[in-house]
């Protein structure tokens, strides 16, 4: 568990916020296979602003890699934004039903593999 090991997994990790933020600002509710004629606009506003903040938390664990072992605050603020984001998508399988495979990928990064990774970052961070 050594400090450059969670370097890299942080930016290997990192690219899932980033691409997948990405793609929702560039693509909107194409992203899903919505066609934008069958989507409202204040649908597509929402879903672009939302990716913008998930492409946003990528960017800020990426933040973190020059001197991770120092930025417990920030890891831990970007993992309970991640964990609330992950609870409220959580509610929607109970709400709406299980989602398709790629959001239900998400869900497990952002309720299992991003609390582990603050976890690891702050036995790092303890040395």
């Amino acid at each position: 568990m050594s400090r450059r090991l969670l370097q890299v997994v942080v930016i290997v990790l990192g690219l899932v916020p980033i691409l997948a933020g990405g793609s929702g600002v560039v693509l909107g509710p194409a992203m899903v296979g919505l066609p934008a004629s069958a989507t409202p606009i204040d649908l597509d506003s929402h879903l672009r602003y939302l990716s913008g903040l998930l492409l946003a938390i990528g960017f800020g664990f990426w933040s973190t890699v020059p001197r991770i072992e120092r930025q417990a605050a920030r890891f831990r603020l970007l993992t309970a934004i991640v964990v609330f984001g992950g609870l409220g998508r959580l509610l929607g399988v109970f709400v709406a039903g299980v989602p398709p495979p790629p959001m239900l990928f998400g869900l497990a990064m952002e309720l299992s593999v991003t609390p582990l990774l603050c976890w690891w970052q702050y036995r790092i961070a303890e040395r």
